[in-house]
């Protein structure tokens, strides 16, 4: 009897076929679960905006990694600094979630209640930013020398160069992320720092997941994957720094439900605080008039035109920051690399002419381009939120999504929004490092 040998394999090599396709997928799991992990103890929850980018984990992983070195780890600016910072650029787009996010931040790591009361009751330091603030979240192309100097010689308020380099950073950082949040639909109204009715504290504490308690909400982790999840974290690397960290946030929660017991009310300060947190954005803007404008039908900004030819992210932005802010280029970098191989539906073609369509409406041109690719890839609907996202997303609540997301997979969308907002970051960051490049050189 003659078998057929190929006959024998096929099943054999779908079944393998299956099996590594499950593996890659139950590593994915796994990759989002240790993701959603750090998120809780970084944090103390998961927030709305990392939800939405665990459909990337790869990109989530790079996000997660360099917004928490800019606000977070070594730099030249205090912390409050960064967050209030944080909060002015939020304030320009009116996004009300990431104000409140920052308000409640740059309460926590000692911020002074006062100045979240306006714009006006800053620091004077802090106020010579809110130029440079407009500026680049509405009309990056006017973004000049002069306003660097501006900053790096206002007497005894002035601005060191490596201080004002993170400051453009957050700026540009939270001005995209404005663009995500508007873009993705954010819920506005959810409360990282919440408190249960009654002002009790609540019954659960983010920093159980971590260590495998089964009373999760649904909406972070479905109950039959906390054995899986709790198994990776104990086999990773990290696990020995995560347990540290759960420990010491274990120990500040208890000390904290100590003080409420022996109090039984908050104080004064802490309910004026929390009132302070829901503050409207526009008591952090001055110049409410001033928006984005065509950049094409406006004559006194053809001369203004940045030609990736003569000044880019890769031969210039990259090492001009890296170099005054120690690492930040190569995490900027992952980021925008990050963005660009993620798996997608969208065809290269399509995704650069995303790139590209986004950077010509902020004035930025690649001479080696057709963007004659722009009209023929892009649906014209597609286009206006594209366009919206970028240049004015607090406009998108009443913008339709254009039906080719509309029927797109939710992943899909997000990738989108994901490329807009890295489009835009990059586009802030050219303008703004080009105007410190020639400060340098005159």
């Amino acid at each position: 009897m003659i078998l057929c040998t190929n006959k024998m394999e096929y099943p054999l090599r779908s079944q393998c076929q299956r099996v590594q396709k499950q593996v890659m997928v139950n590593g994915e799991k796994e990759r989002v679960s240790l993701l959603v992990m750090k998120a809780l103890v970084s944090r103390g929850s998961v927030d709305a905006v990392s939800q939405q980018m665990a459909t990337h984990p790869q990109y989530l992983e790079s996000f997660l990694r360099t917004q928490h070195y800019i606000l977070h780890m070594d730099g030249p600016l205090p912390l409050p600094y960064r967050h209030y910072i944080a909060i002015m650029a939020a304030a320009r787009h009116h996004c009300d979630y990431l104000v409140y996010l920052h308000s409640a931040q740059f309460l926590r790591v000692g911020g002074d209640h006062l100045w979240l009361q306006s714009l006006e009751a800053a620091p004077p330091r802090l106020r010579l930013l809110d130029h440079i603030n407009k500026v680049l979240a509405h009309q990056p192309w006017l973004t000049a020398c002069s306003h660097i100097q501006t900053l790096l010689k206002a007497g005894e308020q002035c601005w060191s160069l490596a201080e004002l380099v993170q400051a453009v950073v957050i700026l540009a950082h939270c001005h995209s992320l404005c663009s995500f949040v508007f873009g993705c639909d954010v819920n506005p109204d959810f409360a990282l720092f919440s408190k249960s009715p009654n002002d009790t504290l609540p019954a659960f504490c983010p920093y159980d997941a971590a260590n495998g308690n089964t009373n999760v909400p649904q909406s972070l982790a479905a109950p039959s994957e906390h054995r899986t999840r709790r198994r990776s974290l104990e086999s990773s690397c990290e696990m020995v720094f995560l347990r540290e960290r759960i420990q010491k946030s274990q120990e500040e929660r208890d000390k904290r439900e100590e003080q409420f017991l022996q109090t039984h009310q908050q104080t004064d300060m802490e309910e004026e605080e929390e009132m302070i947190c829901f503050a409207d954005p526009s008591r952090f803007i001055t110049d409410p008039d001033f928006c984005y404008q065509e950049f094409s039908r406006r004559e006194e900004d053809r001369f203004q035109v940045l030609r990736i030819q003569d000044y880019s992210w890769e031969d210039h932005g990259f090492s001009l920051v890296n170099r005054l802010y120690s690492d930040i280029g190569h995490l900027l970098d992952d980021r925008f690399r990050s963005v660009a191989t993620l798996p997608s539906l969208h065809s290269p073609d399509l995704k650069r002419a995303v790139w590209n369509y986004i950077h010509c409406v902020l004035g930025i041109r690649y001479d080696d381009y057709d963007y004659g690719e722009v009209n023929q890839l892009l649906e014209p609907d597609l286009k206006l939120y594209i366009k919206a996202v970028a240049c004015f997303p607090d406009a998108t609540k009443t913008l339709m999504c254009p039906l080719s997301l509309t029927a797109a997979k939710s992943s899909e969308r997000i990738h989108i929004n994901l490329l807009i907002m890295e489009a835009r970051l990059q586009a802030e960051l050219l303008y703004a490092l080009r105007a410190i490049t020639q400060y340098m050189i005159t």
